[in-house]
């Protein structure tokens, strides 16, 4: 047993020491250029009007410390892990980023970055409490339970990030018919389709109104506006905004009118909104089947119970199973 734990305070001696090395590192190596260009010419401006010496290194100092340092630490870890990581991986998180709306504005490398120091943190936390906890599993079992729970770390972004995808994409399909609407009021009053899309994105503040609000910009530098929407509707993956993107560049192709097109998609959303609302309260009974089973009805069988069951205790019926 002392021999035991001995190796196993060894070993986790020689990860930290590790840990450490790779932070010294990665501090080593930050450098100016890792820091964001646009945050570097807010600072900048900021300094300018305040009329104050400039220095590239006052500016750095003056950043957030997660900015300075967490950020370019994580992303160099990415970097480095990203050149062992299969190139199918690395594509899935990004669509994945994508599809979130890139939440906290993440990167691949430090959305990478964060799986590994989650299963980290939950792998050590566990190894700790093998090593010094009074437990008396075998070698074998400490190692699948530290193991086990370095793989759940690790998965636990994805999942994370899966839940933000799908309530961006409930988000967004909610809001549709609504603001499908307010599209076709503000074509057939005579606005085109962009203004029309800015006027949606002027009144509502949502995922939908600033994925509009991208597509605007997207027109404004250059780019086609059925390739603009098309890349939308990619960037949410949602069937209902794919199909209204079809209907908006068939109609713009053939010369079909704009309000009539926007007119069908809204009742055509709002049918379809109705019908996934119907959807979720079919499946509300089943849901609560689990619930009801695991905590309801065994609450009613021992509230309901009990007084039987002591009574029975205390009346000759007893006697004949003593």
């Amino acid at each position: 047993m002392i021999i035991n734990q001995l190796l196993y305070l060894l070993i986790g001696i020689g990860l930290m020491v590790i840990i450490g090395a790779v932070l010294l590192v990665f501090i080593g190596m930050r450098s100016p250029e890792s820091i964001d260009n646009r945050i570097l010419q807010e600072r900048l401006d900021d300094f300018n009007k305040r009329g104050e010496d400039i220095t590239l290194e006052k500016i750095e100092m003056s950043m957030p410390f997660q900015d300075r340092i967490v950020i370019p630490m994580a992303r160099k870890f990415g970097e480095l892990a990203i050149r062992f990581t299969p190139q199918n991986a690395i594509q899935n998180i990004s669509r994945k980023l994508e599809l979130a709306g890139s939440p906290a504005k993440l990167e691949p490398t430090v959305f990478l970055t964060l799986q590994f120091i989650v299963a980290g943190f939950l792998g050590g936390a566990l190894f700790l409490a093998m090593m010094f906890g009074t437990n008396n599993f075998p070698i074998g079992q400490k190692l699948l339970f530290i193991v086990g729970a370095t793989l759940i770390g690790y998965f636990m972004p994805q999942l994370w990030l899966t839940s933000k995808i799908n309530k961006r994409q409930k988000e967004i399909r909610k809001a549709l018919p609504d603001a499908l609407d307010l599209l076709t009021i503000c074509v057939e009053a005579g606005l085109g389709f962009d203004a029309a899309l800015a006027k949606v994105c002027e009144k509502w503040e949502s995922e939908l109104s600033l994925a509009f609000a991208r597509v605007i910009q997207e027109i404004g530098l250059g780019k086609l506006r059925r390739e603009a929407l098309k890349d939308m509707a990619d960037r949410i993956g949602i069937p209902e905004l794919t199909s209204f993107v079809a209907a908006i560049v068939q109609s713009e192709q053939l010369g079909v009118s704009m309000a009539k097109v926007l007119r069908i998609q809204s009742d055509q959303m709002r049918v379809k909104r109705r019908q996934l609302a119907e959807e979720e309260a079919h499946k509300a009974p089943v849901k609560m089947m689990i619930p009801m089973a695991l905590l309801i009805f065994p609450s009613l069988m021992i509230v309901l119970m009990s007084p039987a069951a002591l009574r029975l205790m205390h009346s000759s019926l007893a006697d004949m199973f003593r």
